[in-house]
């Protein structure tokens, strides 16, 4: 557990100055952004199962749509949160990105058809 902590410590976080917001029992403006960010994530997800279950080419179309504006909302809602210091990103390590690559690299060595995906 100690190296995991280590480990975190040593990692730069990545982040704007938080936007102060008043602390009390009722939500704020950073409690409700978080909200609705949390719900469009859900439906994000929802509508990406009821796309890959859609049998009729206009309800999918229609749900397509639908997704790529919650997609959008999500996004916009991420910068916002980001841009006000309220979402933190941490850096990964160089040397560990690297090697992810390599690995997931060697997995597309793996398929049967490789001059056929693009």
């Amino acid at each position: 557990m100690q190296n995991t902590n280590t480990q975190n410590q040593n990692q730069t976080k990545i982040q704007n100055p938080s936007t102060q917001v008043p602390k009390s029992p009722q939500m704020n403006e950073r409690d409700f952004v978080n909200d609705i960010l949390s719900t469009e994530k859900y439906m994000t997800n929802s509508y990406s199962t009821a796309l890959n279950e859609a049998s009729h080419q206009h309800l999918y179309d229609d749900l397509l749509t639908i997704f790529t504006e919650t997609q959008n909302m999500q996004h916009d809602l991420f910068n916002l949160m980001f841009q006000k210091g309220w979402y933190k990103l941490e850096a990964e390590d160089t040397q560990k990105i690297q090697q992810s690559f390599q690995q997931h690299q060697g997995y597309m060595n793996q398929f049967p058809y490789q001059g056929t995906i693009q």
